[in-house]
């Protein structure tokens, strides 16, 4: 057992290494969420109150979308002991994205009774791009990952000491307070093994209505969001049903029909609509494209052109998938619902599919199975006698090899290539931009900056360090809302417009604050009438970010 622990020592190395190499610049920026994430963690630590002076949450408004808290309470050490930058962000992810591979560990060796199952799974998570991209940064669904997994390990431990089936509900409903898609996802897991192995679980019933009944029961903070508009908020964001053009589709069908009436209506509808997204959102997570070959298109969660999982766990996934049917494996039911059920939440939705971040949840189900296909071809070898040493060794030389190019290749795309190509998509530039606003906001009496790029309030706050007391009171601070989201026009003497050809021009800012003396934020173009050339900001690509001017 020590070889075996010292491995997954070196693994769990590994996979810190791989999230920690220079995660306050790889991803080139914070994205408005995780500065959202991080200031509210800031507002908590400091006042009790989240950025809209609500007294410890459980649901946070931010931008309207209302975020869950799993995420922003447990940002708060880092925060507490890096400050508010991005080291204090990033680094809750890299410590439970480090912690989800040791969870593998456990749950592998639980699921196929094999240390070597264990390790592998361990060693798979800790190198997957899927998981690697999503814990560098603060993204809350690798943290309901993580409460997934250590519930499914509590669960499978539950068969065999019924103890554990009470304490698995535990993380599983830490799950539901971190990312929308676990909400859908644990319930209805829960409901599948219930159905699945019911014949096992009746005889210990009284284990598993008491395991139902605390499960219920740490979910009970969430029944004024249940009672109110909260609830619907997200949904609204990004489900299939609320996309604006459905209807006028269906209409635009049901014209063009050629068919004899009532058969248009029966076939262009949003019963049958639904159904065809759904159907087509569902399957294309599935796909060898989104899988091994050009993953997902969202480029904050995907190094573009290449694979969710590597190429060369294909042939080991069809093993053990193979290998689940042929040995009767007595978990198979639950690991096909995982990986089934990880995807209805994502198919409802309408935005970047396939999506990577949503279907999250589902990574350790690859990574289990192709350890099991790796484990099922280690113990086919050992027993095939007319395979020479020398024939054997070559074999796993050369699968260690394309493992490594394989590794080396990911790697060289994300921390070279990507951050250059992609640091537009990552909001690059507000914290420059930012920066020189701090040197220099005694100097002037207003500071526009445009919200061309999104959310330059939450930037401006997260990088000033903006004092949350005075946020929470500030008698300048201007909200307004739409259909969807929540924005900031005014706070202190800052001011955030849609500047040039969106909005508010430069001559209509400087005839209504004459008197005023102004620095200006905004992208190339905003300002045609000129003025004195303080600092331009450029992507990573060297395309220009953000110009800074004044009136002087």
């Amino acid at each position: 057992m020590r070889k075996v622990y010292f491995l997954l020592c070196l693994i769990i190395l590994l996979a810190f290494l791989l999230r920690v190499y220079k995660v306050t610049e790889i991803p080139p920026a914070l994205n408005w969420d995780e500065a959202s994430i991080g200031y509210n963690a800031y507002s908590i630590l400091q006042t009790n109150k989240d950025e809209w002076g609500k007294f410890l949450p459980v649901h946070f408004k931010s931008y309207g979308e209302y975020k869950l808290p799993g995420q922003i309470y447990l940002s708060i050490p880092g925060v507490a002991i890096f400050g508010l930058n991005e080291l204090g962000v990033r680094i809750t992810p890299v410590v439970y994205g480090t912690l989800t591979a040791l969870v593998m560990f456990f749950l592998g060796r639980a699921l196929f009774l094999s240390n070597k199952a264990g390790l592998l799974a361990a060693f798979l998570l800790a190198i997957a791009p899927w998981h690697i991209q999503l814990t560098r940064a603060s993204f809350e669904s690798s943290l309901a990952t993580l409460f997934v997994t250590l519930g499914i390990w509590l669960l499978i431990k539950g068969f065999k000491d019924q103890k554990w089936l009470i304490v698995s509900m535990i993380p599983f409903a830490l799950s539901v307070f971190t990312y929308n898609s676990a909400r859908i996802f644990t319930p209805i897991f829960l409901m599948a093994i219930l159905f699945i192995y019911w014949k096992k679980l009746i005889k210990f019933k009284k284990f598993i209505i008491l395991a139902l009944l605390i499960f219920v029961g740490l979910l009970t903070p969430l029944t004024p969001y249940f009672l109110s508009g909260e609830r619907s908020a997200r949904y609204k964001l990004v489900s299939i049903t609320d996309d604006p053009g459905l209807v006028p589709r269906i209409n635009e069908n049901r014209g063009r029909s050629t068919l004899p009436k009532p058969l248009p209506r029966l076939i262009h509808n949003k019963v049958t609509y639904i159904s065809f997204y759904f159907a087509r959102n569902y399957l294309s997570h599935f796909t060898p494209q989104f899988l091994f070959l050009s993953g997902a298109p969202h480029k904050q969660h995907h190094v573009q052109n290449l694979g969710q999982l590597y190429l060369f766990q294909a042939p080991f996934l069809l093993i053990g998938l193979w290998g689940l049917f042929k040995y009767k494996h007595k978990f198979k039911g639950l690991l096909f619902s995982w990986v089934f059920l990880a995807m209805v939440p994502v198919s409802i939705t309408g935005d970047s599919i396939p999506h990577a971040l949503r279907t999250l949840i589902a990574v350790p189900f690859y990574q289990l199975l192709s350890a099991y296909g790796f484990l099922i071809t280690l113990n086919k070898f050992s027993k095939f006698s007319k395979i020479s040493f020398f024939s054997k060794i070559s074999f796993f030389f050369l699968l260690g090899a394309v493992i490594l190019i394989s590794v080396g290749y990911y790697l060289y795309n994300y921390f070279i290539i990507y951050p250059r190509q992609y640091s537009r998509d990552w909001q690059y530039g507000y914290k420059q931009a930012v920066e020189y606003i701090k040197e220099h906001e005694d100097e002037y009496d207003l500071i526009v900056f445009t919200r061309h790029y999104g959310e330059p309030h939450m930037f401006t706050l997260f990088y000033l360090n903006y004092d949350p007391a005075k946020y929470q009171v500030d008698p300048n601070l201007v909200r307004f809302e739409t259909y969807d989201w929540v924005r900031v026009l005014n706070f202190d003497k800052f001011y955030f417009p849609d500047l040039g050809d969106e909005g508010t021009g430069q001559k209509d800012i400087l005839e209504k604050y004459k008197d005023k003396k102004i620095l200006l934020i905004g992208k190339p173009g905003d300002f045609p009438l000129g003025g004195r050339s303080l600092l331009k900001v450029n992507f990573l690509d060297s395309t220009p970010a953000f110009l800074i001017v004044d009136n002087k």
